[in-house]
């Protein structure tokens, strides 16, 4: 592993852990949106993952640039994001509490990718890297955009999944009349 010297170094390092993190992604979401349950909800999974694959050009873009490879760096950040939407896939859940578990994830996910956007967009601008700051912008603000769709969804969707924990323990018979 080269050592990280300069600023140039570190937008390389942390733009490479930025395509690692799209490229699991770009696995992950196909998952998310067979998982999911809530029809806009779905859609918006299918939506990002189109999205996701034009963020990880746009990285190759920068990367051919700057004349460098963007792999051989994984993000550990992304792996264990990624896993925590899996075992939310594999919960035993009511298909809207399973749909605000998945919200949750995918939340986790934006709110990463825009950090390392947010971060790298500004190494960009320092080193004087005008083309690339206008895409990582560009891909930042589609991330929030995204969040901003989740926080939407899961504005109705943590209601239905209050109402159906209700309604589950509504018709669970008590403890008390479980012993007679």
């Amino acid at each position: 592993m080269p050592k990280i010297n300069t600023l140039h170094d570190v937008y390389v390092d942390q733009l490479k852990d930025l395509y690692s993190a799209e490229t699991q992604l770009i696995k992950a979401l196909p998952k998310m949106a067979k998982a999911a349950h809530d029809a806009t909800l779905k859609k918006g999974f299918e939506e990002h993952l189109e999205q996701t694959k034009v963020h990880a050009e746009r990285l190759e873009e920068i990367f051919e640039e700057l004349d460098e490879k963007p792999t051989g760096k994984k993000c550990k950040a992304m792996a264990g994001l990624v896993e925590e939407g899996s075992e939310a896939i594999g919960e035993d859940a009511t298909p809207a509490a399973k749909d605000a578990m998945l919200i949750a994830a995918a939340q986790r996910v934006e709110h990463y990718e825009m950090a390392g956007y947010g971060c790298v967009k500004t190494y960009a601008r320092l080193l004087g890297y005008e083309d690339a700051a206008r895409l990582l912008e560009e891909t930042l603000g589609e991330e929030v955009a995204t969040d901003e769709k989740l926080t939407e969804a899961a504005e109705s969707i943590n209601v239905e999944a209050e109402r159906s924990g209700q309604e589950d323990e509504e018709t669970e018979p008590t403890t008390s009349s479980r012993r007679k």
